[in-house]
């Protein structure tokens, strides 16, 4: 093949690439999106970066963006230099006093920052919050849990700490950054009446956001494609979900592990008026522009109902 003919097949190619994105910018336009970067997704510049430069272009094509980080990684090792253990229990991080401060540097400080950084190097305005500021989040402390040891099913009573349950979101904030053409990056951390301060599961944050937002789409980027369930010895992928098949893979066993709570919260996020949820890998450059503009995607969508 010569180089006017390799010419000519790239640019049918691209051609095709955007015509196929159109129905689905056209659809998107003026919509809010809200993304869950998971914290291991921001621990490598190369790949933030890449996330970044989608993020900006969702912005660009007149998608309102809100974005949503956790910080998990980056706090156990924090708190392992301190010389201070983390204690997890059944995946769930206990928040003693020293946790917490760990928490509000890492969380509302290194990843937040980080982030801002590279949307700005994509060429988008972006604004660091936590949930404190501006009262977005108003939580309580979460009780004493019962929790079932998976290695030995035993029930025992855990005290989390600093760990909060959301009451409600103002989402007055968040909203006026987004009408102006900001793009906000919230972490996880709330606040109660008294100005006490709990460390939040991201997920749930955003779920809570889009949910108060009214966000057609939730977005929740992880270290996974997706939902994989087991089947006759074989390990199958789920490119869609209704919330009735969700919630039965959960009840035969079929989803098991941390997909779970994600399950869930995406569950809490269609019944309360969210278009769509979407679990997808943050890991593999494209992935993102992929699930939203093209007809096959390639994570798994959970809607309320199944749609043709």
């Amino acid at each position: 093949m010569g180089l006017q003919e390799e010419l000519t097949e790239t640019t049918m190619q691209s051609t095709q690439v955007l015509k196929e994105a159109l129905p689905y910018i056209q659809k998107f336009h003026g919509q809010t999106f809200v993304i869950k970067i998971s914290g291991s997704l921001a621990e490598e510049s190369q790949k933030l970066q890449n996330l970044a430069e989608e993020i900006a272009l969702l912005h660009y094509v007149g998608i309102r963006v809100l974005v949503v980080h956790g910080g998990g990684p980056q706090a156990t090792k924090l708190q392992k230099a301190l010389g201070v253990s983390p204690t997890i229990v059944e995946g769930r991080r206990v928040t003693d006093a020293m946790t917490l401060d760990v928490a509000k540097m890492v969380f509302a400080g290194k990843i937040n920052v980080e982030i801002l950084s590279h949307l700005r190097r994509a060429g988008v305005r972006a604004v660091g919050l936590s949930g404190v500021d501006g009262n977005i989040i108003n939580a309580h402390r979460r009780p004493p849990q019962k929790v079932k040891e998976s290695n030995t099913d035993e029930v025992r009573e855990v005290d989390f700490g600093f760990v909060g349950d959301i009451k409600n979101i103002d989402p007055s904030l968040p909203q006026v950054l987004l009408n102006n053409g900001y793009i906000p990056v919230i972490s996880p951390l709330g606040a109660d009446q008294e100005g006490g301060v709990y460390n939040i599961n991201a997920d749930t944050v955003a779920t809570e956001l889009a949910i108060s937002l009214e966000a057609m789409k939730l977005l929740l980027l992880a270290d996974v494609e997706g939902v994989y369930i087991e089947e006759e010895g074989k390990r199958r992928f789920l490119s869609r979900l209704s919330a009735k098949e969700a919630s039965e893979l959960i009840g035969s066993g079929k989803i098991t592990g941390g997909m779970i709570p994600k399950i869930q919260n995406a569950l809490q996020a269609v019944e309360r008026g969210v278009g769509r949820v979407q679990i997808l890998s943050g890991q593999i450059e494209g992935t993102l522009l992929n699930e939203l503009f093209t007809r096959k995607g390639c994570g798994t969508m959970i809607e309320k109902s199944q749609t043709s």
